[in-house]
């Protein structure tokens, strides 16, 4: 730090030292303006020059120098100077001490943060220059972060001074009017009973409300700014247009039509979405008939001498279709006509903020114009740009349920769930199975331990699970599809049948009008925490606004879009993310919800573990299932959970009740406390609580009560 640095850090260090050492802030508190009013206010007409004069010089150095009592003093000056030349002495010595501060923390600090920061701060930089004024202006109209916090951060980026400066006078005149006002107000109390007069009562009633009301304001110029090339309808045909019929169109929908509003609903492929027809139910149905097989090869351990099972795997496809076919009603055309939901089989653009552009399979078209848009087109596999791969020829999560001839060799390239649930299934229908994973482990999103015991089961069942081999192109070599793969610097060749990608999904963004409006989207669609993209009456959901891609959650964020949509301006929702569940249904089945300790230890959030072993509970023996273990992190000290893992049979039935009790609040303690029937799988959860009461149990107090029954027994 240079000279000139050091002598203006030690100058304002001096000036704040000495405020506090001298208790200047006494002067800065109504008690003593009230106590010397009369004073003030005789000063004030003898010498009205030399008194504002004063008052600005003072202001401009609390301000300045960030000290407590600017919102004091700017009462008084409403109450010492009247309405107009207190809101003009305040408004102008806010602004300048503001931008003294602003500059004393750029010459201070701002190229010690940005150069050890920088990286960090690119993406904060580039949105200061391109809107740098119009946040602040936004901070300075809703009084959320103290005003003194905004002059020192603004100062650290590379926002101009002029801008801060007229921005700043600008953005606090609304708020400084409101507290002048009161502070006119306030200089007329001569006893308690001026407190209730209504012109001071109606100035603190607004000083309540007008964050509310400078935050409609904001809402109301971001809107404009944003609608400022379109015209808005006069009338509308519906209230609702929502693209895509997934989980989260369909509930949209549901919602919308069950409170009378009316709604269209638009799907070019098939109700359901990838759930029903490609992802949540064909998977299981596969994965229930292969853990049948997989039943039948371990008979030995029941106490079956010898059993077998035959099995033509079109047939068990065909059962998959079948299952299908069978929920299918549950999410058809039909129950949701029947609902009140108009449905239309075809292709939605949109083409303004209010109009939807509509092209039937029939061939009709309609453009409706509607008051809100919910985009729930949800999301399809990835597909990496690896060279030879369409040569070869692949399947994805997708297109697997067209198979009815089981591969002799399959490669799956993906460590996540989906790769890892499709490994399983096939290996245990007789496929020689080879996992590529790129990364030291599968299933990163989980602790090291869960990922390396579901590795020891799929091992353990014959499947060849390949970790840190980065695929590198595909080839055909003799009429032999080929992998050729890097691992440990070594070229590697991975021989196959049939190839599957699960290496992940990306949301479905285009064909649908959000390049053309400018609606934000980059892997996903950016939503704020209403569920808003860039236009506040469209919203999205689902697996094409993330960022959690499941069924349950894309239903969970239908809530709040379908509420937020229909109801905007008078009442919306944050969507809430605070307890989210989740399991892959490989054996054994992986279910969490909330912080692992991987992430908390990444997030450096304290925490303490609490295990439970499943090879010791009587029905997880009884039923040859005793494996696994169920994992708790709580508050330290506390029985508050921070999150769960679950590894073993049903993990995903059994993760129900911590998701319960970590949204209501319950503790450990409670579920302790709750009778769990025997045996079942469940007591698991009543067990883990134990472990931790043992843990925390209160010795001293234990002693004394040993020697309370020792006393006894004389």
């Amino acid at each position: 730090m240079n000279t000139r640095r050091l002598l203006l850090l030690a100058a304002l260090a001096g000036l704040i030292l000495a405020y506090f050492v001298l208790d200047l802030g006494r002067f800065l508190s109504l008690d003593y303006f009230k106590s010397q009013q009369q004073a003030i206010e005789a000063w004030r007409a003898e010498q009205p020059l030399k008194a504002a004069l004063a008052f600005f010089v003072a202001y401009v150095l609390v301000t300045g120098l960030s000290l407590p009592g600017a919102a004091v003093m700017t009462l008084v000056g409403g109450a010492a100077f009247g309405l107009f030349w207190g809101l003009v002495l305040v408004s102008f010595a806010s602004s300048l001490g503001a931008t003294l501060a602003f500059l004393a923390s750029r010459f201070l600090l701002r190229d010690w943060v940005q150069k050890r920061f920088g990286d960090r701060l690119r993406a904060i930089n580039a949105g200061i220059d391109k809107e740098g004024g119009w946040y602040l202006f936004t901070l300075r109209l809703v009084p959320v972060f103290p005003f003194f916090v905004i002059n020192l951060l603004m100062g650290l980026t590379p926002l101009k001074t002029r801008t801060f400066y007229w921005v700043s006078q600008l953005g606090m005149l609304a708020g400084t009017l409101v507290y002048v006002n009161a502070g006119t107000q306030l200089a007329k109390i001569d006893s308690l009973a001026g407190i209730l007069s209504p012109g001071l009562l109606g100035s603190f009633v607004l000083l309540g409300i007008f964050p509310l009301i400078a935050k409609k304001v904001v809402d109301a110029l971001a809107a404009r700014k944003v609608y400022a090339r379109w015209q808005k309808p006069a009338r509308f045909d519906r209230n609702m247009v929502v693209i895509g019929a997934g989980s989260a169109g369909l509930v949209t929908a549901y919602i919308a039509a069950a409170v009378k509003a009316k709604v269209t609903l638009v799907e070019r492929h098939k109700l359901g979405g990838d759930c029903l027809n490609t992802g949540c139910v064909p998977s299981k149905a596969l994965i229930r008939s292969a853990k049948l097989l997989s039943h039948i090869q371990r008979s030995q351990e029941f106490g079956i001498r010898d059993a077998k099972a035959e099995f033509d795997f079109a047939e068990v496809m065909e059962r998959v279709q079948r299952i299908i076919k069978t929920v299918e009603p549950h999410d058809s055309i039909e129950r949701y006509t029947g609902l009140g939901v108009e449905v239309i089989e075809g292709s939605a653009k949109i083409v303004s903020p209010w109009e939807v552009e509509i092209v039937a399979n029939s061939g009709e078209s309609v453009r409706l114009r509607t008051r809100s848009i919910v985009i729930a087109t949800g999301g399809r596999p990835f597909v990496p740009p690896l060279p030879g791969l369409a040569e070869v020829g692949y399947l994805t999560s997708d297109t697997v349920w067209n198979l009815r001839e089981l591969p002799r060799r399959l490669l799956v390239l993906g460590g996540g769930p989906i790769g890892c649930e499709l490994t399983q299934a096939f290996a245990r229908f007789g496929a020689q199975v080879t996992q590529v994973q790129q990364g030291p482990r599968i299933m990163v999103r989980e602790d090291p331990e869960v990922s390396e015991l579901v590795v020891q089961r799929f091992r353990a069942e014959g499947i060849a699970v390949l970790l840190n081999h980065h695929a590198k192109a595909f080839v055909v070599d003799h009429g032999e599809k080929i992998l050729i793969a890097e691992h440990q610097g070594q070229e590697v060749r991975i021989p196959f049948d049939a190839l599957l990608v699960a290496v992940g999904r990306v949301a479905n963004l285009s064909g649908y009008g959000l390049e053309e409006l400018g609606i934000a989207a980059e892997r996903t669609v950016a939503t704020n925490e209403f569920l808003q993209t860039t236009y506040p009456n469209i919203y999205a959901a689902g697996d094409v606004a993330g960022p959690f891609q499941f069924t349950h959650t894309a239903a969970h964020q239908a809530w709040y879009a379908a509420v937020n949509a229909l109801f905007d301006p008078f009442r919306k929702f944050r969507a809430d993310y605070s307890v989210i569940p989740w399991s892959t249904f490989v054996e054994p089945e992986v279910a969490r919800v909330g912080i692992n300790e991987t992430e908390a230890r990444e997030r450096k959030i304290p925490y303490e573990v609490t295990v439970y072993g499943l090879d010791d509970l009587d029905r997880a023996i009884a039923d040859g299932e005793a494996h696994g273990f169920i994992k708790v992190l709580t508050v330290p000290g506390k029985d508050r959970i921070l999150g769960v893992t679950i590894v073993g049979e049903h993990g995903g039935d059994l993760i129900a009740e911590y998701v319960l009790a970590m949204r209501h609040g319950i503790g450990l303690n409670k579920i302790l406390g709750t009778i769990h029937i025997y045996p079942t799988l469940a007591e698991a959860n009543k067990y883990v609580a134990g472990n931790w009461k043992k843990a925390h149990a209160p010795q001293r107090l234990l002693a004394w009560v040993g020697r309370f029954h020792a006393w006894r027994r004389g």
